[in-house]
Formats: C-alpha cells, structure tokens, sequence
C-alpha cells in the first residue's frame, strides 16, 4: 500500500492539502476535502491489486459518486474551482468508461491518467482554499 516512496510522498500531499482545507477552508472547501480523503481510504479498502485488465466496478462506482459530489459543489458554490475539481474527475470516470466499453488502453496510460488528475483535484482543492482563506482575511473575518 504505502510501500513506495512516491506512494508515501503522494500520501503526504493528500493529508497535507485536507488538512489545510480543514484547517482555512469554507463549507466547500471542507466537503471536498472530506469527500476526496474518504474515498481515497475508500478506494485503498476495494481495489483489485492483482487485476490490471477488466473494470474496477467498485473503483468506478466510487469514481462516479465523487464526480457527483464535484459536480454539485460547482452548481451551488459561486467559486470557480469546483468546475476544474469535476472536470478533472470527469476524467478519471471517462478512463473507467474506457475499459468498460473495451478499448484496451495500456495499464500504465490509465494509471496515469488518474494519477495526474488526481493530483489536479488536490492543487484544485489547496488554491480554492487559499482563495477562501485570503478573502476571509481580506474581509477582516480572519
């Protein structure tokens, strides 16, 4: 699980960037942040480690509930990265579709692709709260 160092470091960023939304952020902030580490333990608990071909269908349904969630947090929140946020899940469900319809990308090109936008979600996440964080201050909130 934690066996790597890029694993490790990836863990660390993770707890970091959910920390510091939970620690500055707003309501939104704060969901995205509780919705991403949950599903990241989650999806720690129901993943394939020996399967590298076929659908994830737990991973995926996963995947799809948290799009969810980004897509409705850029609905009502007037802040501009939710949108960013659900694109880029958008994408990690668009790779899980790709499996699922059979066209057989390479193993590395889909992990890839989640990697990336995964690490997206999270730079997401850290600007949108600093965002928060400095308009609070800014207002004297703070």
């Amino acid at each position: 699980m934690f066996d790597t160092l890029s694993t490790q470091i990836g863990a660390g960023l993770t707890l970091l960037v959910v920390a510091f939304a939970f620690l500055k952020g707003d309501d939104p902030e704060r969901i995205a942040a509780g919705g991403y580490v949950l599903s990241w333990f989650a999806s720690l608990l129901i993943q394939g480690d020996g399967s590298v071909t076929g659908t994830q269908w737990g991973l995926m349904a996963l995947d799809a509930i948290m799009l969810a969630v980004f897509i409705a947090l850029a609905w009502k929140s007037d802040r501009a990265w939710p949108v960013w946020t659900a694109a880029l899940q958008s994408l990690t469900v668009m790779s899980h579709v790709l499996t699922l319809v059979d066209i057989r990308p390479p193993v590395s090109a889909f992990y890839a692709v989640i990697n990336l936008a995964s690490t997206g979600i999270l730079f997401t996440i850290a600007v949108g709260t600093f965002w928060a964080w400095q308009e609070r201050r800014a207002a004297g909130l703070e």
